[in-house]
């Protein structure tokens, strides 16, 4: 499935006609519920039969591609030009606060119910939410509260620590929320958009020296495009502004 999901995450990045995505689960019950582990402890690398005639170096080769490729498969969403809006639902576990994480902006029903469940199958989550939730939530205190008792949470812990950035009544009304935002963005220059999740992401994870000499030169580009003339006309003349897809 992860597989699936890094391809269609470069189709849709490097897609002209796409400028915003709005990303929820199939049904009512669950965003996902995480780890088959059932399905886990009998193959692949978690099950304890497997590559049991392998050395401890090459069993160790073997886990840390497999982790690599499955990182690398939820960064999909960060990595991806586009916008992307996580519309969360129902039970949001382990890799969905995975998945959530690597998205741009996330919203849920009030029915959501989050946790890091990965201590309570005897490791450390290991696909992204350690590495990204302290830095969407900005208190260690909290992210270490849930981690390690990989306790359940509900929507109003999730937004009063920023997990989420609004809650609504149901999952209806928060995918048809999800997608006024998308269709808003969608209405912006692709260029500026584009722009500012590269820049916001960049600087994020570097100093604010280097994110500012970064902008300046991504700027140097960007502001060369007639996107810039079109919508600040646009904005004098009071109308709404129209840009070629990217």
């Amino acid at each position: 499935m992860w597989l699936e999901l890094h391809a269609i995450f470069e189709n849709l990045s490097y897609s002209p006609s796409v400028r915003a995505i709005v990303l929820t689960g199939a049904g009512d019950k669950a965003f996902t519920a995480g780890l088959d582990v059932q399905a886990a402890s009998q193959s692949g690398v978690l099950a304890q039969n497997g590559r049991k005639f392998l050395d401890g170096a090459r069993k160790a080769t073997n886990i840390r591609r497999h982790i690599a490729e499955f990182q690398d498969c939820i960064t999909a969403l960060e990595k991806c030009e586009k916008p992307v809006i996580c519309v969360l639902h129902g039970y949001t576990l382990g890799l969905g606060i995975d998945i959530a994480t690597a998205a741009d902006v996330r919203i849920c029903a009030s029915n959501t119910k989050f946790a890091i469940k990965e201590v309570d199958i005897g490791l450390a989550a290991d696909i992204g939410t350690l590495t990204r939730l302290p830095k969407v939530v900005g208190s260690y205190s909290w992210v270490k509260d849930v981690c390690l008792t990989a306790r359940i949470f509900g929507v109003e812990e999730a937004l009063r620590v920023g997990l989420v950035s609004g809650v609504y009544e149901d999952k209806a009304r928060a995918v048809e929320a999800g997608l006024k935002m998308a269709a808003l963005i969608a209405s912006k220059s692709p260029v500026a958009v584009q722009g500012t999740k590269e820049l916001l992401n960049f600087s994020r994870d570097h100093n604010v020296q280097d994110g500012l000499r970064y902008t300046g030169i991504w700027n140097a580009a960007a502001l060369q495009s007639s996107d810039v003339s079109k919508a600040m006309q646009a904005g004098m003349q009071k109308r709404t502004a129209t840009f070629e897809k990217l």
